[in-house]
């Protein structure tokens, strides 16, 4: 998925094209064919959900878009154009209802939402710097957390620390999941009883050590080991506290 450079044709003195966004927002008047931005990247995604992020290359969505290789590289220049309109694509999906407004309720809808994604589509932490890459639809996410923030006395920085540290939360948390489902999938284990069964082994040899007796008791005495929903939910509303009580609001 190495970018092409191409010669625009432009005198030496000609601005630089249009960027990814002003090309999807203005597309050309008569376009030449059927291949647009929205469609390579709802290609892209597909294949990702359906065979793994490893899976996405401009050759094999050459095939799936039934064009020739080198055709989609007229409108993304290389992997960084096409990883962009991936999260562009996914982002699509995380709406925050328009009658949600109070700023702890606006925050916490984004990190659900944002699980929820990842779950949906487990590749997206393995898109480079996932969580920096800047598409019209993730600012949009953030101009509506830092308008929930605004007009309670913060400063522009401590909005977005309080936004970025929800986002860190909730994509670290989910990421672990994702990874933890992978894993036990892999090894062949499809509960938390079965894993639990497939790790005995080890397990016992570490408590029967006495160095983990805290541990040991919560292997013993929780109830909700399994209950990844309930585990994630709760942390969220601790960093939403935590939030709460160091800027007051």
């Amino acid at each position: 998925m190495a970018g092409q450079k191409k010669d625009s044709g432009k005198g030496a003195g000609a601005g630089p094209d249009p960027s990814l966004w002003q090309r999807l927002e203005q597309p050309a008047a008569t376009p030449r064919t059927s291949l647009t931005l929205e469609r390579i990247g709802t290609v892209a995604v597909e294949i990702a959900d359906a065979e793994g992020f490893a899976a996405v290359t401009m050759r094999r969505l050459a095939t799936e878009l039934g064009v020739a290789p080198m055709a989609a590289y007229r409108h993304v220049t290389g992997k960084d154009d096409l990883w962009a309109l991936m999260a562009e694509r996914v982002t699509a999906e995380m709406r925050i209802p328009d009658e949600v407004t109070e700023w702890r309720e606006v925050l916490r809808a984004f990190g659900l939402l944002t699980r929820d994604m990842m779950l949906r589509h487990p590749w997206v932490g393995q898109l480079p710097t996932h969580l920096f890459v800047l598409t019209p639809g993730r600012l949009a996410i953030a101009e509506r957390q830092l308008a929930a923030l605004d007009g309670l006395g913060l400063d522009e920085d401590s909005m977005m620390v309080a936004f970025r540290t929800v986002s860190a939360f909730a994509h670290g948390a989910a990421q672990s999941e994702v990874a933890l489902r992978e894993w036990t999938e892999a090894a062949g284990w499809s509960t938390g009883e079965e894993t639990r069964l497939g790790l005995a082994p080890q397990m016992m040899y570490l408590m029967e050590t006495g160095r983990y007796p805290t541990y040991g008791r919560y292997g013993l005495r929780a109830t909700r080991k399994d209950d990844a929903t309930w585990a994630f939910e709760t942390g969220l509303d601790c960093v939403l506290d935590g939030i709460a009580a160091r800027f007051g609001i």
